[in-house]
């Protein structure tokens, strides 16, 4: 472990208390330095953001993001923050708030499979800007990135996929946290601002799934908020603001506050678990489908049975097998899960999202245009298919999944795929997330606007002053 990552610059501990977890983070954010993070996770890291930026960029040709756009805009007046993808400028976080809600807008977006959060949709638009705003270079964007993916990974953990079994998106809930951490470092905070930083956006994370029973809009806004209250938060605390000391293990701080019955104090370790020295950014999962991220073993086992000449109309009955905690969130309630009320509502639908595969033999984002929600045989199959509570499932770890069908001929055929393509065990590659990048992209940009923006923020690490990348991102 490097030297300066390890001397953790903490508030000495009793013989009875032990460092708190913001103190611990603040340290190791504070004193990070470029040559402390592994080439692999530097090299790693651009692609993630290569990522991102294709989606906000396809998103912008969304409904979606033309109504969000128009109401921030003309809240907000103008500023010198950058848009990905737009030809605005609007204050910093405004900028922060619209960038973050376009790279979660399509919910294409990475996402880290232990700690269950889209971490980069709300990082790397408050390290954009924030770095754009202090004339950081990309070198130093980078660092501070890495610095909030290994806290929102971590923090993320503890609950143990909790947050979800009680009604919370843990992205807007500890996304806040991260993102104060990266914006306080790319302001120069000490550890203490830092601290009071993380206790500042206590009061500040937020994040309903209520969006699952109408699929509504609100989940794209939750990175988007994350950023700008870690934004507000570390220059509060760069004012000498106090914030709560223990934001993390107090009585009423997030976990117990949040979880409810689902807390376990055990798992508090797992927030500090390896920091500095298990760089939790290489575990981050590229998504190959535009859906949930705990929908696609069983799209990619459907797709698989569906090449191998299944024939839709040959199929009885379906059963997919799903982590147990996941089954809240994609296969219930059953009937709002087999006729999804709109393309958010059917990123969230086992039954949906397996009838697809298995009929298109894809999942893309034409799979969840208007004529595919009312296809016929779509719809029929989704009403013969039922999930069951998989109990070989690897998650948090792996978001497995398997798809046992049942022929009228009396057929039984199954496929199984323990670890969800994409995962930190089963990486899509650069090559892969360049080519993710190009459709994406390709929807709304030429071919040669697109290749400007891939070698932009591929190489990021000689970027010298951060508001070139972050006007390289614009739509002139």
């Amino acid at each position: 472990m490097p030297a300066s990552v390890s001397a953790l610059k903490t508030k000495p501990a009793t013989q009875h208390e032990a460092p708190l977890i913001a103190e611990t983070l603040a340290g190791f954010a504070a004193e990070l330095a470029d040559g402390d993070i592994p080439e692999e996770v530097r090299r790693r890291a651009p692609y993630l953001m290569l990522d991102a930026v294709g989606i906000a960029l396809a998103s912008t040709g969304f409904e979606f993001a033309h109504r969000t756009i128009n109401a921030i805009a003309g809240l907000a007046g103008e500023g010198d923050g950058a848009v990905i993808g737009a030809s605005l400028r609007l204050p910093m976080r405004d900028a922060a708030f619209l960038n973050g809600f376009l790279i979660h807008g399509l919910d294409f977006d990475d996402t880290h499979s232990g700690g269950i959060v889209h971490a980069t949709s709300s990082v790397f638009p408050t390290a954009l800007a924030v770095a754009a705003r202090t004339r950081a270079s990309g070198r130093e964007l980078v660092t501070a990135y890495v610095a909030g993916i290994e806290a929102a990974a971590r923090l993320g953990a503890v609950a143990q996929g909790g947050f979800h079994q009680v009604g919370f998106h843990p992205t807007g809930l500890v996304g806040a946290f991260a993102c104060a951490i990266v914006a306080g470092k790319l302001m120069g905070l000490t550890q203490q601002q830092l601290t009071m930083a993380q206790g500042i956006a206590l009061s500040l994370g937020a994040g309903s799934l209520e969006f699952l029973e109408d699929g509504a809009w609100n989940k794209r806004m939750h990175p988007g908020w994350a950023a700008v209250s870690g934004i507000t938060a570390a220059t509060l605390a760069q004012s000498g603001f106090v914030g709560a000391r223990r934001a993390y293990e107090g009585r009423f701080g997030l976990y117990a506050s949040h979880l409810g019955e689902q807390y376990d104090p055990a798992n508090l370790s797992l927030a500090t678990e390896g920091l500095g020295r298990v760089w939790e950014l290489m575990q981050v999962a590229v998504k190959p489908f535009p859906i949930c991220h705990f929908t696609h073993a069983c799209a990619d086992a459907a797709i698989a049975l569906a090449e191998e000449g299944l024939d839709p109309a040959s199929i009885e009955h379906v059963r997919a097998l799903v982590p147990a905690e996941v089954v809240k969130t994609v296969c219930e309630p059953v009937a709002n899960k087999r006729r999804p009320a709109n393309e958010y509502d059917a990123k969230f639908s086992i039954p949906f999202i397996v009838a697809a595969s298995l009929v298109r033999r894809r999942f893309t984002l034409a799979e969840l245009e208007p004529e595919t929600l009312g296809d016929a045989a779509i719809l029929a199959l989704a009403d013969r298919i039922e999930y069951e509570v998989d109990p070989d499932s690897g998650f948090p770890r792996h978001y497995s999944g398997e798809v046992i069908v049942r022929t009228r001929d009396g057929r039984t055929l199954r496929r199984r795929e323990a670890i969800n393509r994409g995962s930190g065990d089963r990486p899509l590659s650069g090559d892969d997330i360049v080519a993710k990048y190009r459709t994406n992209a390709g929807r709304v940009l030429s071919a040669g606007h697109a290749e400007r923006i891939r070698a932009l923020v591929l190489g990021i690490e000689t970027i010298a002053d951060a508001r070139d990348l972050a006007d390289g991102l614009r739509r002139a």
